[in-house]
């Protein structure tokens, strides 16, 4: 039987009790431009939240508008509300 590997990457991070087990994970399967704009989407998503227009978060964050409606788009059909907690709560 053939497993999802996405899957068992979602399983595996579900089960990790460790925050240095993830990002020894993370580090080994994202390169630093991919962990780089997985952080970008995050802040994309926390400005947007917060308001700013997407033309100022371009600009803000040296990125394309496309990026920033990606990210707003992502927003409109995904619940990233625990995600922004935890940020705001680390920021």
């Amino acid at each position: 039987m053939s497993t999802d590997p996405y899957r068992s990457l979602l399983k595996h991070l579900a089960s990790c009790s460790d925050n240095d087990d993830i990002e020894g994970l993370l580090n080994a399967l994202l390169t630093d431009k991919e962990q780089y704009e997985i952080a970008n989407r995050i802040r994309i998503f926390d400005l947007l939240e917060r308001g700013a227009t997407q033309r100022d978060i371009s600009e803000q964050l040296g990125v394309g508008i496309a990026t920033v409606s990606r990210g707003a788009k992502a927003i409109q059909s995904h619940d990233i509300s625990a995600l922004l907690a935890t940020h705001r709560q680390s920021s």
